[in-house]
This record gives C-alpha cells, structure tokens and sequence, in this order.
C-alpha cells in the first residue's frame, strides 16, 4: 500500500497509524524549497515542514497558494524518516511533517510526539521520576498522535 492509501485508510478509521507511520518514514516525499530552505508554517506552537506525497498534491499546494498552473516550484526530494529523524531535530523547537494540506481529504500531520520524532524532540515526554519537565522543556504543550 502506498503513503496516500495508508493515510486515506487512517482518516477513513480502517488503517492502521504505526504502519502509515511507517510507510512515511520509507517513502520519499516532495518538499518545497523556498528561500534556501525547506517550506515551513507555523501552526499551533509548532513549526511544520510541508511534504507531499507527488507532483500533483504539490501543484494543488502551490495553486492554493495563488501560483499560475504552469508556475515552477523547486522541491527535494527527502525520506520521511530523513524528515522526522534529522530535520525536525534541527528545527531546535517543536515541528512535524504536515503531509498533503491542500487536500482537504487526503492530508495527514506527524506531530513531534512519541514514535513519530525521536524522543528527545517529542512534546509529549513524560516528566521523569525527579519532577522535571519532558526533555525538551514543553512540559505543557501536548499534541495527539498522528491524524488529525
């Protein structure tokens, strides 16, 4: 099954998240460069890294954006895992993927929580046994799982 099925099957309640989990982590996505770096947007405390799954969900994006049809964008190639295991650790804040946002139906976000980033960058690590906050000093800031 490829990202967009596992994805439309998760928001439809029949799929299965750890394993669209990781057919993003295994899938090469399209993301957006923009000013030397990668498309971004800030939503709700968090900086999201905008992907998309092909060039036709990234022409919907830019459409979206007000760019003419036959306007170029330059975009990366990346892994998701690439994404979630390097490029949300050096945001240095909290940040996800936010996966296909111009398709009302078919989008999906992977928030920096728990078996999605690595723990060190999740914003749901639990306080440790000493009372200190979750390792990236959000203590309050929470974030569901992968959906919506």
């Amino acid at each position: 099954m490829e990202l967009a099925e596992h994805i439309a099957a998760v928001r439809a309640g029949a799929g299965d998240p750890a394993a669209m989990v990781g057919e993003f982590r295994r899938t090469a996505v399209l993301v957006p460069v923009a000013d030397g770096g990668f498309m971004t947007a800030e939503y709700g405390g968090i900086r999201w890294i905008y992907a998309f799954t092909d060039e036709s969900a990234l022409a919907r994006f830019a459409t979206a954006r007000g760019s003419d049809p036959g306007q170029e964008w330059e975009y990366a190639a990346v892994l998701g895992a690439r994404l979630l295991d390097v490029m949300v650790p050096e945001m240095g804040r909290p940040a996800g993927v936010a996966v296909d946002v111009a398709d009302e139906d078919g989008s999906m976000m992977f928030p920096p929580v728990r078996g999605i980033v690595p723990d060190e960058v999740a914003v749901d690590v639990d306080d440790d046994e000493n009372g200190n906050e979750g390792r990236n000093g959000t203590g309050n800031e929470r974030t569901q799982g992968a959906g919506q």
